[in-house]
């Protein structure tokens, strides 16, 4: 696996973001049983640039915490079948690699959120990584029924990782 990691944030006291995202990643594929060896860009910046790519690939003008760009559709969410067939671009054609697509996250937000809901700033990162890896290989929340499905598989590659709401701030 491959992360194109870059950093315009920062130093994160106590959170190492690149091992963590790491990780995270490759146990979420696993997880999901991801048959491919996987690429993800992973951005990590502030509110204003977050809110600046919000409004140019979205159109919405305020920050979030995280944006996921992924690279294909998937006919079902996590269904790596449709790879075996047809997929012109899908692969890295240097590494082999299964190009999942990018992250950008916003460390203000990982840093607010955090205390707001009152767990470490770890398991606010790893959570919202957790959350876009889910998007890029198809998932969604728009109904009650996808929101309870991506909200069960987090929870559970979570767990699997040992990364709880419990841990403190």
């Amino acid at each position: 696996m491959t992360i194109d990691f870059e950093n315009e944030y920062g130093e994160i006291p106590g959170l190492e973001p690149e091992t963590l995202a790491e990780r995270v990643i490759a146990g979420a594929l696993d997880y999901l049983e991801c048959p491919y060896e996987a690429r993800v860009g992973l951005l990590l910046t502030d509110d204003e640039e977050i809110r600046r790519l919000n409004l140019e690939q979205r159109g919405i003008d305020r920050p979030t915490d995280v944006l996921s760009f992924p690279m294909t559709e998937y006919g079902q969410p996590g269904d790596f079948s449709m790879f075996e067939e047809n997929c012109i671009g899908c692969f890295d054609p240097d590494s082999g690699e299964l190009l999942l697509g990018d992250i950008v996250l916003s460390m203000d937000h990982v840093l607010t959120q955090a205390e707001e809901y009152g767990h470490s700033v770890r398991r606010e990162f790893a959570f919202l990584i957790t959350h876009s890896v889910l998007h890029l290989i198809g998932y969604d929340h728009m109904t009650e029924e996808e929101a309870e499905e991506m909200e069960r598989l987090q929870r559970e590659i979570l767990n699997q990782l040992n990364i709880t709401r419990e841990e403190s701030t």
